[in-house]
């Protein structure tokens, strides 16, 4: 028996079962007289297996009761257990809607507006392409490496949304097929961008990345999601998304070099998405990528700051200074209100 808020799905198992306490015959007996074993009559009456009409005629010789009315039951018993098992499954989506930015999702664009709790659950489940929301939870369906600044249950679900997005602009974007050998022969490429103003390199970044099969998207910052960038294939392309919040030039190369790295690293398709030391090291290869450790630290034990000697350093380097200010501003060498000056703000049109 299945129960849900208003179904209650009885097998015809139940029905038999009367038959038998009416007559007073075991299960053992009445398996005899259906030439069937006790291990199926048992299924049978507890439904686990379905009443074929085979078993139908069986039992209208066996019990007097006519087959059309075993037929009828089972019919019934399968109507309602897809009736129990919808109504069950669109309480639980209906509390985890709940949990989604849908107001902020709608406003965007992502999920036609409602204020009815089932519409927003049918919304949700077309726009992530799942029959069921709590199917969100299975790992091989969202596997997501991402840069986030915080995590609690509300930002999963928020990134999750955020990720669906930037799959569902990925598809628009094509790529040739994924060569990460490429890809890490082409980064010294991608690191000259940094001097160059957005406008000139953006269009290039894209379709350099496009050529090694990642496509770039990026998207607007989803309140609640902590989020920075998100990385994942998705069919036959990688899908790498930035969020174009705080676009200072240095945090932008930063969680670029980021979300490539997990990419060259190694860190996708894992069951269970990145971890903490995998996150340690994309940004390790990011900062490394940008300016080398040794270098950096050699620059920053002379004890020089001047923007003058900052901005020779960067020239040397081959990046933009603000990447140098942001560099030491992360390793704690400045504080965050410092040097801002040399920073480039970036306006990433969406």
């Amino acid at each position: 028996m299945m129960r849900s808020r208003s179904n209650i799905a009885t097998p015809p198992g139940a029905t038999i079962k009367e038959q038998l306490n009416d007559r007073g015959m075991s299960q053992k007996e009445f398996a005899l007289r259906m030439n069937m074993s006790e291990k199926h009559i048992s299924r049978l009456i507890n439904g686990e297996v379905q009443l074929t009409p085979d078993v139908a005629v069986r039992l209208e010789t066996v019990l007097g009761v006519p087959a059309r009315f075993w037929s009828n039951l089972e019919s019934v018993y399968r109507e309602k257990i897809v009736k129990v098992e919808a109504e069950n499954s669109m309480d639980a989506d209906i509390e985890l809607a709940k949990q989604f930015p849908y107001s902020e999702m709608a406003k965007l664009g992502w999920v036609p507006e409602t204020r009815s709790p089932r519409e927003k659950v049918v919304n949700l489940r077309k726009y992530f392409e799942v029959v069921e929301l709590t199917l969100l939870g299975n790992t091989q369906i969202t596997r997501i490496a991402c840069r986030r600044l915080a995590i609690t249950e509300k930002s999963d679900l928020a990134l999750m949304a955020w990720a669906q997005e930037a799959r569902i602009l990925a598809r628009g974007i094509e790529t040739s097929s994924v060569n990460i050998k490429g890809l890490t022969a082409v980064i010294p490429e991608i690191r000259k961008m940094t001097v160059m103003k957005v406008d000139e390199f953006f269009p290039q970044i894209k379709e350099k990345l496009a050529e090694y099969g990642v496509a770039l998207v990026f998207l607007p910052h989803l309140k609640g999601s902590f989020l920075q960038g998100a990385t994942f294939r998705d069919g036959n392309k990688i899908v790498v998304g930035l969020t174009a919040r705080g676009k200072d030039a240095d945090k932008f190369w930063f969680n670029l070099f980021h979300e490539l790295a997990h990419i060259i690293c190694g860190h996708l398709d894992q069951p269970d998405g990145t971890s903490k030391e995998d996150e340690d090291a994309a940004d390790r290869w990011s900062g490394d990528t940008l300016i080398p450790s040794e270098e950096f630290h050699a620059f920053v034990t002379g004890g020089d700051y001047s923007e003058q000697n900052i901005c020779r350093f960067a020239s040397e380097q081959g990046i933009a200074p603000g990447i140098v200010v942001g560099r030491m501003q992360r390793e704690g060498v400045i504080g965050y209100n410092m040097l801002n000056g040399l920073k480039e703000h970036y306006e990433i049109a969406i």
